[in-house]
């Protein structure tokens, strides 16, 4: 593993919770029938944050777009890696993400003939590619440091992995705290394998930060979008996160 790969602790990430409010996920991953290669595919629309302006900045003043496409890179590289040898290890074939894209604006990017939305981030399984808005993204990290870009990449990342284990949902909320529990043990896992490091009390001031994450009190749990309270979150993720994927129900 390289330097740049290694998440370097450069801010609190307590601030993560107001971009992770805006993470959107494409509705063509994961169905009831199965992985599935949508016509009609509806990326969901969360509550969605005011991203962070310029002045608002990482404690340590860094704001380059540069830095931000490696540490991107570095989270692809590591979720590839964390991704192939889980495949490995149950004796099956692992195929990467086939595309990350940076987009700027709506409709620069489709999901099987559907426009990708602003200020979002979504897995689209009719592509087999990983989407993201790069001005919202950027402003998130400036605000908030790697761990951002670790997280998305993550969550967005399990919704890939759900589809080529055929994991089968019923409801949205289902998808989605599973993506969270995935996301935390390829967080927590790597950090104990040491590809990621973490300073101390980052890991008390990210389960503070999720505790402000979820949908809105009047959310129906059943609703096509949802993705689980700020109580479901965080248990999801800090499950996967302590114990790894054993916690996620992958069956």
């Amino acid at each position: 593993m390289t330097a740049r790969a290694r998440r370097r602790s450069r801010g609190s990430l307590a601030g993560l919770a107001a971009a992770l409010i805006a993470v959107g996920c494409a509705a063509g991953g994961v169905g009831p029938s199965g992985p599935q290669q949508p016509t009609e595919p509806r990326p969901q629309q969360t509550r969605t944050a005011a991203s962070p302006g310029a002045q608002t900045t990482r404690a340590d003043g860094t704001t380059s777009v540069a830095e931000f496409k490696e540490d991107i890179g570095g989270a692809v590289r590591i979720a590839e890696r964390y991704w192939a040898a889980q495949f490995r290890a149950s004796g099956r074939p692992f195929t990467p993400v086939a595309r990350i894209i940076p987009y700027q604006r709506e409709g620069q990017v489709t999901c099987a003939g559907q426009p990708v939305p602003r200020n979002n981030a979504v897995y689209c399984s009719a592509g087999d590619y990983i989407a993201y808005d790069v001005n919202w993204s950027v402003a998130a990290f400036r605000q908030v440091g790697d761990a951002f870009v670790f997280y998305l990449l993550g969550h967005e990342y399990a919704h890939g992995i759900q589809v080529r284990m055929g994991i089968r949902y019923s409801f949205t909320i289902q998808q989605e705290l599973q993506a969270d529990c995935m996301a935390g043990a390829y967080l927590g896992d790597s950090v104990r394998n040491g590809q990621l490091e973490l300073q101390d009390g980052d890991l008390e001031e990210f389960r503070d930060g999720l505790l402000a994450v979820g949908d809105d009190p009047d959310q129906p749990w059943f609703a096509e979008g949802a993705h689980g309270t700020a109580e479901q979150r965080t248990d999801s993720f800090f499950r996967g996160y302590e114990n790894s994927l054993a916690a996620c129900n992958l069956g």
